[in-house]
């Protein structure tokens, strides 16, 4: 069965520790200001880089292009009443929303 939750978050940068499918690691969200998006790094718990500069686009899952490093999970970013627009400097949080899909 599949597993989809939201990772709650605000329009602010963030660093955080988050279990997804049994693992933990550190999420980083910034604002990049020359392209205007909202960009991931994961790291695991100690901090150390996995991938980084993920760009919070919408339309599929921002993982597909890593499989090789077996996450586990997926990742989908969407905005409300417009699913293909991304999120925004001031609405990450309140209508721009990351999901996690797990599939155990």
């Amino acid at each position: 069965m599949t597993t989809v939750y939201e990772i709650p978050l605000s329009a602010q940068p963030q660093t955080f520790a988050i279990a997804i499918a049994g693992t933990t690691y550190q999420l980083t969200i910034t604002w990049n200001v020359v392209n205007a998006s909202w960009i991931i790094d994961i790291a695991d718990v100690s901090g150390n880089d996995i991938l980084t500069g993920i760009p919070m686009v919408t339309g599929g899952d921002l993982l597909e292009q890593f499989g090789y490093l077996n996450f586990g999970f997926q990742l989908f970013c969407q905005t409300d009443n417009a699913p293909d627009v991304v999120p925004t400097f001031s609405d990450l949080g309140t209508t721009g929303h990351l999901y996690v899909s797990t599939n155990p």
